[in-house]
């Protein structure tokens, strides 16, 4: 239960609801097919930086 606990309380991290907001948003704008090049290319940037991040977490690299 406590691991539960810890993974709700870093979902509701800034960054974690910043990328939830940011797919949301990327899943209404693809359904209407009215994606801006520049929401895109943030968007992008974002994802790659969460992911990389959470990588780099799981394998142990201090450097980031």
């Amino acid at each position: 239960m406590n691991v539960f606990f810890n993974r709700l309380a870093n979902l509701l991290s800034v960054k974690s609801l910043v990328t939830i907001a940011l797919t949301v948003t990327f899943c209404v704008l693809t359904i209407k097919e009215a994606i801006p090049e520049n929401f895109l290319n943030i968007y992008t940037m974002v994802i790659t930086f969460y992911f990389v991040k959470q990588l780099n977490q799981e394998n142990g690299d201090v450097s980031q």
